[in-house]
């Protein structure tokens, strides 16, 4: 029954007893008055039977003190005569206004003239007694006519009683009538309220029943939807691992095989190959996206940013496609728009690399445009208003509806021409959205098309980093002085580049080399902030932190540091307890933005993009020294020193990886390949060595691939190391 019926059910009863209450508080009513009018009349027969009577004596001692006065010869009784003359003509007066009987008006009237005349002859016998004598009087008083009256009054009067009793039986029995009426009617009325009374609480206690086994249904629902969502996140961060691990392989060995020399034909074959590689990463980047943004794992975080340099960025990121496909682009800003405003520019970046990407894809000759214009200013928040035009292919005016639904393009043969999944325009909308924007398309097919969005930001005077020299003097005074930092990492190279970054940011430290030398330290004294390693022999960075927080009951900020770079990583580390997480290979922008984040030194801009340092200018073909002379700053010591640990620990791990293979110990080689992440770093052979290093780590490999990983590993490491010592030779 639909809630709809319900109501109108429920209007129903309610009009319907609304009218039976009426009806019978009406019936009760008539039937009460009807009691009350037939009290009255009943007292009224009461008051004309006492009359009759009182009437009859009147007469009989009128009779009576005539014989008296006229036997006796006392004349003193006369007055009382008198006073009982006026008594009978007063009840006569009275018995004159009953109406309510034709049958007893006619003999009242019958009584009054009896009575009339009866007194009428005892005038005349008084009168005759006081002129003609006793005597005259006597015989007066025996005349036939005077008893006949007396005789006629007597009559009359009984007969009166007579009607007067049988109009009272019938006066009684309409009491009784309207008695039981009113007590009938009074039950129902209460039966009524008693049944309508249990009909509601049963009602009411129906729909309690069916609320609570609806509010079961939807929290067994819910808990399957979380359930759900749990399984998907965990798929989707499976998949990605499993997806991206050979897809790093695959781009890793395309990259070196163009720095190989090629004819022709075979660096066809290779561009084409980077270029499917791309597209493939492209795709699981979206598909990563959506999840996020289904499963509410999105998150906005406005930053300080300039609406030019970011603007820029982009265009720098297209300007070579463009170019190789001939099109012309242009990019213009209103003069009114404010430089530096405050919002999510990595998002806002993600949506124009989106919306460009398309325009680029679709566009065969023609131009593309991007117009950014200030749509007003309130509340010292601008409606930033941004329009992506190209003349491409367009799109039909049938399909514009659909175009932001997930996995939807204008026709079916687009994605087997361009490629592409149909979730580029959704996520872009979602990202709009999430901002608190919005976006709307207009397009005419083979003429382009045009997608304009309106997102609000903050205007705001705060500073944003530069992009020159970012470990400058002028930026290591953010973080406060007096701060202190427990570093716990157990590999060399790491608490080499920790004393390194934290030395020249003149930050006071101490190293603790696993978790329960950690919890020494920290029962010992007290840290404004810990830089805390995941995994580590003893005790791991999760039961440590465990230990820090339920243990030390110690709420000071932990920053885990984990090569683990997997989707939902980041949530486990704040789940266990953790307050922000940093992947290896550390970069020190990152590092230093989180230290100033939680030590009191405010906020500062998060890092415009992760791309690695930028490549040596060193002519290696194995190593790559950016990352570690971006780090040094210039500092040959720390050079030195880490090129020395590399060329010492990673012999020793390629042979404790063998070892460990010959005895069957999987487990050493998940915890080997671990620390060689960070090992290599150093040299920039991460992106070369990651895809192996992750399968290592993997638990469920079988044993022919993971020895196949292992060689993997020493067909690179060891030109490197030939490369390494090279290096070290020139410090």
């Amino acid at each position: 029954m639909t809630s709809k019926k319900i109501i109108y059910y429920i209007l129903a009863a309610f009009i319907a007893g609304n009218l039976l209450l009426i009806y019978l508080q009406y019936n009760s009513a008539t039937n009460i008055n009807g009691l009350i009018d037939g009290n009255e009349r009943l007292l009224q027969e009461f008051r004309i039977g006492n009359e009759l009577r009182t009437l009859e004596k009147s007469v009989h001692a009128i009779e009576n003190g005539v014989l008296h006065t006229i036997s006796s010869n006392d004349t003193v009784n006369i007055e009382n005569i008198e006073h009982q003359v006026t008594e009978a003509e007063r009840d006569l007066g009275m018995l004159q206004n009953i109406n309510d009987d034709d049958s007893t008006v006619k003999y009242i009237d019958a009584l009054d003239s009896l009575v009339r005349m009866k007194l009428a002859i005892s005038h005349r016998i008084i009168d005759t007694f006081h002129q003609a004598g006793r005597p005259a009087a006597e015989a007066l008083f025996a005349t036939p006519i005077n008893k006949r009256l007396t005789h006629d009054i007597a009559t009359t009067a009984h007969m009166i009683d007579s009607s007067r009793q049988t109009l009272l039986a019938v006066l009684t029995e309409d009491m009784d009538r309207n008695g039981r009426e009113a007590r009938t009617a009074g039950m129902i009325l209460i039966i009524v309220v008693l049944v309508s009374g249990a009909v509601l609480f049963w009602f009411i206690i129906s729909k309690i029943g069916q609320q609570q086994e609806l509010i079961v249904q939807l929290d067994a629902s819910e808990k399957k939807v979380r359930e759900a969502a749990r399984i998907k996140e965990n798929f989707m961060a499976n998949m990605s691992h499993e997806i991206r691990t050979p897809m790093n392989a695959i781009l890793g060995f395309t990259s070196l095989l163009r720095k190989r020399e090629q004819d022709p034909i075979s660096q066809d074959y290779v561009q084409a190959i980077q270029r499917s590689g791309d597209n493939l990463l492209t795709i699981i980047n979206d598909i990563l996206d959506l999840s996020k943004i289904e499963a509410g794992m999105m998150r906005i975080e406005p930053t300080p940013f300039s609406v030019r340099e970011m603007m820029y960025s982009v265009e720098t990121m297209f300007l070579e496609k463009i170019r190789e496909k001939g099109l012309q682009f242009h990019t213009t800003i209103a003069a009114d728009v404010p430089d530096t405003l405050h919002g999510d520019a990595t998002r806002l970046t993600q949506v124009l690399v989106n919306l460009i990407a398309n325009a680029v894809k679709f566009t065969q000759y023609g131009s593309i445009s991007v117009d950014i214009t200030n749509e007003g200013i309130k509340d010292n928040t601008i409606a930033l208003s941004i329009k992506v035009t190209d003349t491409g292919i367009g799109i039909e005016k049938d399909k514009l509806p659909g175009i932001f639904e997930r996995f939807r393009q204008a026709e079916d043969s687009i994605t087997r021409k361009y490629g592409g999944t149909g979730l580029g325009l959704s996520i872009v909308k979602d990202l709009v959205e999430l901002q608190g924007g919005r976006i709307e398309v207009s397009s005419e097919p083979d003429k382009g098309s045009c997608f304009q969005l309106m997102i609000p930001y903050k205007i705001t005077t705060e500073s944003i980093a530069t992009n020159g020299k970012w470990n400058s003097p002028l930026s290591r005074t953010t973080v406060p002085s007096h701060v202190r930092i427990l570093v716990v990492e157990d590999n060399e190279i790491n608490q080499q580049l920790m004393r390194h970054l934290l030395g020249y940011w003149q930050l006071p430290f101490d190293l603790a080399s696993n978790g329960k030398e950690a919890i020494e330290r920290l029962e010992a004294q007290a840290y404004d902030l810990i830089l805390m390693d995941i995994q580590m022999p003893g005790m791991d960075g999760y039961t440590a932190t465990a230990r820090i927080r339920d243990s030390l009951h110690l709420t000071t900020p932990i920053i885990a540091m984990t090569a683990h770079a997997l989707a939902g990583e980041r949530e486990k580390c704040l789940a266990a307890g953790m307050n922000e997480y940093i992947s290896k290979p550390i970069q020190e922008e990152e590092l230093y933005r989180l230290i100033n984040k939680f030590t009191g030194g405010g906020e500062l801009p998060a890092p415009g993009n992760k791309a690695m340092y930028p490549a040596s200018q060193n002519n290696y073909r194995h190593i790559d020294l950016g990352y570690m002379q971006a780090v040094s700053n210039g500092n040959k010591d720390y050079e030195k020193t880490v090129t020395e640990q590399f060329l010492e620990m990673i012999p020793e791990d390629l042979k404790s990886l063998e070892l460990a293979y010959s005895r069957k110990d999987f487990i050493m080689i998940r915890v080997l390949a671990h620390n060689m992440k960070t090992s290599v770093s150093v040299m920039g052979l991460t992106e070369k060595l990651q895809p192996f290093l992750d399968e290592l780590e993997r638990d469920d490999r079988e044993e022919g691939a993971i020895l196949q990983n292992i060689k993997a590993v020493q067909h690179i490491c060891i030109p490197a190391l030939k490369e390494a010592r090279h290096f070290y030779s020139t410090l």
